[in-house]
């Protein structure tokens, strides 16, 4: 049968015989959906779900992120996570900006997978589109990751200290755990399981958040006891952002638009709102109210949790896993986190240790129980892995999904403080004391609302004489 030439290689310059249009198309949607997720979905997400008086700043550390991210990655990162190994758990840095690299087809020298007698087992991979696609999908990855650090530190972070934490944690955590699970290091010759960012993504962003946090410092007295959302509704619409765009992140973890490309995207709205739905009940039966704010992070929580195994788990176990996204960070969040004085101590400002930090955890050891072995094989490096419900080697990949687990987070809290004590010997983590009692009108000279409100100096240039009368009227109502 001859081959319409719509689909045919070599119907112009532009068109190789080793690119498949549909998988490049399908890897770019995928890629700007998971763009779309940080701008303007975290944007808006942390603009709605802060306090008034931090809106404008939280929005930009989250913007500001996104963009340094992209030109670190392009100059050394790319490469320090996907390229030659350098090391067993780290690549050569080196630019991705050639076109000669970027038009060729894309490859991931490291990932060549041997057998123990030095026999090809699984060759490295190569999807069916240009090298640029790659640098692109993996680029909107590592700029959400550092996005979802800031979460942790917000209301209180020097805007130049983070500025400066962007680049120096992306070079020395980030591209570790890429490599070293995703680009051909030890733990994915090893056949750790991480199919879309448990342990490259959450759990890094959980810990470092929580270390960092830890480092720069609290909040004001203040603002600990008394940090309403500002906007529901942008909260909302971030969240909604998150979920949908979700089907990009684990959509395109198979670098094609095949089969198992279509079982991540359904189990990731399976598992994703079973959680909200538990972590709801959970909130009216034991607060006696439906937090909407509670729904967010439940859908948060069970968008991480099926992260690392949302191509090899079946749907049944989605489910599951979504019972427990929505009770096991719940837990740790509105009951543990309460008891504990560690946990007490750190100021985790939106709660990043539970939301990623513990709900990818619980996915990666999930993973490691669920995971089905002929969907592992439509995925995986080392073959005939599965999880332990299937028996068989099972046992052994749960310990590896533990021990994969702790090496990411010894390396982030050890990496994350080092980091931000070298940034402190250079300028302050935390805001002036004035500085954190003002808040986006101190630091930015911008505020989010034309209102004047907690926090801001009255000026009568912006908000008019007129305004004074009623608020002296508002506040000895």
């Amino acid at each position: 049968m001859s081959v319409p030439v719509a689909y045919q290689g070599n119907t112009s310059a532009a068109v190789a015989d080793w690119l498949n249009k549909g998988d490049n198309a399908w890897q770019l949607t995928a890629s700007t959906l998971v763009g779309l997720m940080s701008v303007p979905g975290m944007v808006v997400l942390y603009g709605g779900v802060v306090k008034k008086k931090w809106a404008v700043n939280s929005a930009f550390m989250a913007l500001y992120a996104f963009a340094a991210v992209w030109i670190c990655w392009v100059v050394w990162a790319y490469n320090m996570s996907f390229g030659e190994e350098l090391l067993p758990f780290w690549g050569k840095a080196g630019p991705a900006l050639d076109q000669a690299f970027l038009v060729g087809r894309a490859s991931l020298p490291a990932t060549a997978h041997y057998r123990a007698d030095g026999t090809l087992e699984t060759a490295m991979v190569e999807p069916y589109f240009p090298m640029a696609t790659v640098v692109y999908f993996q680029c909107v990855f590592a700029a959400i990751t550092l996005i979802l650090v800031a979460g942790s530190l917000l209301g209180r972070m020097s805007f130049l200290a983070w500025m400066l934490f962007v680049p120096l944690w992306l070079t020395f955590s980030y591209t570790v755990g890429a490599f070293s699970v995703w680009g051909g290091g030890f733990l994915f010759h090893w056949g750790v399981i991480d199919y879309c960012g448990g342990y490259v993504i959450h759990i890094p962003a959980g810990v470092a958040g929580f270390t960092a946090a830890y480092w720069v410092g609290p909040r004001t007295k203040k603002d600990r006891e008394s940090f309403p959302p500002n906007n529901i509704l942008f909260a909302l619409t971030g969240a909604g952002l998150l979920w949908m765009g979700w089907a990009g992140f684990n959509g395109g973890g198979p670098y094609a638009a095949n089969v198992d490309s279509s079982m991540a995207i359904l189990n990731t709205n399976i598992c994703t709102a079973a959680s909200l739905i538990v972590w709801t009940c959970l909130d009216a039966v034991f607060f006696k109210k439906p937090s909407v704010v509670g729904a967010v992070q439940a859908v948060i929580t069970g968008l991480v949790c099926i992260t690392p195994g949302a191509g090899v788990v079946q749907g049944w176990a989605a489910l599951v896993m979504g019972v427990l996204a929505g009770s096991v960070p719940w837990y740790t969040m509105m009951v543990l986190h309460k008891r504990s004085k560690l946990l007490q101590r750190v100021d985790d400002t939106l709660g990043v240790i539970h939301t990623h930090g513990v709900a990818g955890l619980l996915g990666g050891v999930l993973t490691g129980l669920f995971a089905e072995p002929n969907l592992c094989n439509l995925f995986l490096p080392v073959t005939n892995s599965r999880g332990a419900f299937y028996g068989g080697n099972g046992g052994a990949q749960l310990g590896k999904q533990i021990a994969g687990a702790l090496f990411v987070i010894g390396w982030n809290v050890v990496v994350t403080s080092i980091i931000c004590v070298v940034i402190r010997l250079v300028v302050p983590l935390r805001m002036s004391e004035e500085k954190l009692a003002i808040g986006d009108d101190a630091v930015h000279g911008e505020e989010a609302y034309a209102l004047w409100g907690d926090g801001e100096h009255y000026d009568d240039t912006k908000h008019g004489a007129a305004v004074v009368p009623v608020m002296r009227l508002l506040k000895f109502s």
